[in-house]
């Protein structure tokens, strides 16, 4: 029996709605991490003023010692981390996103589509604020060395910054990239291998595929260290190199150019180290 017309409609609306009460609670996350991100609260300069002062890869502007680094501190450049990570790789999880609500709203679970996508979207958070304490450790321990400068957020030696290009273009050509990738831009074979029902199985889920999203971009947010972590154009370039690396065509050779051009810059940045 063919289904009634209106039923159809009514269906296609209340699909629209939950979109939309996703969409509009990923732009407000996106747009409340921004603010976070760009004031830099908590931090003794904003984003902005950072910006205006940033240097050259590896040669920060001089800015006397850093403040020291205590548990309180430590928990601040996390959460900056975190926050950081949310507003620049949201937007690219939005296609998976939405499809996962769909799939959901399609399902015997239509009433909680919507929460149920929120779950999802919080367990690739997680996945993202791992990283962003790994970040922080990183971030103490190239301080500590003297590899960093810690009130400018960035690198303090050239080679190192060169160096550290050239590792982001190398790991565009290995096959975890390209895996990690792949699983990134076909969210319909994601949802369908790995599928999970329930609360807790809609935020595994979210974890797992943020796991696959941190293996294809761990490489790209490193670079902030060379960039300078607070430089408000390495954190739009990358946010949205990121989202161009899922969405356009031809991903290999997309990969393949953004690799050479990374590791010919770190080579260039390596040589004129010296």
């Amino acid at each position: 029996m063919a289904r009634p017309q209106h039923a159809t409609g009514t269906a296609e609306r209340l699909a629209r709605n939950d979109q939309a009460v996703v969409l509009s609670a990923v732009a407000a996350i996106v747009l409340l991490s921004a603010l976070y991100t760009i004031f830099g609260i908590g931090m003794n300069m904003t984003a902005v003023e950072m910006t205006r002062m940033a240097r050259p890869v590896g040669e920060p502007m001089a800015m006397g010692a850093g403040s020291p680094w205590t548990a309180g501190y430590a928990v601040l450049i996390f959460l900056m981390w975190w926050v950081m990570m949310i507003a620049m790789m949201t937007p690219s999880a939005a296609p998976v996103l939405l499809l996962f609500t769909a799939i959901k709203k399609a399902g015997s679970h239509a009433a909680s589509a919507p929460l149920l996508s929120l779950l999802f979207l919080s367990g690739y958070l997680l996945a993202w604020a791992f990283y962003s304490a790994l970040a922080t450790t990183l971030q103490w321990w190239l301080e500590t060395m003297g590899l960093s400068d810690g009130p400018m957020m960035s690198l303090s030696s050239r080679a190192l910054g060169g160096a550290l290009l050239l590792a982001a273009g190398a790991y565009q050509f290995t096959p975890y990239k390209h895996a990690c990738l792949s699983h990134c831009r076909l969210p319909v074979q994601f949802l369908t291998a790995h599928n999970r029902t329930g609360l807790a199985g809609a935020v595994l889920m979210g974890a797992h595929h943020g796991t696959f999203c941190l293996g294809c971009c761990w490489a790209l947010m490193l670079l902030l260290f060379a960039g300078g972590i607070m430089n408000l154009y390495w954190i739009a370039g990358l946010a949205l190199f990121v989202l161009a690396e899922k969405t356009f065509p031809y991903p290999r050779l997309f990969t393949a150019a953004a690799g050479a051009l990374l590791c010919l810059a770190g080579a260039y940045v390596l040589l004129t180290a010296f």
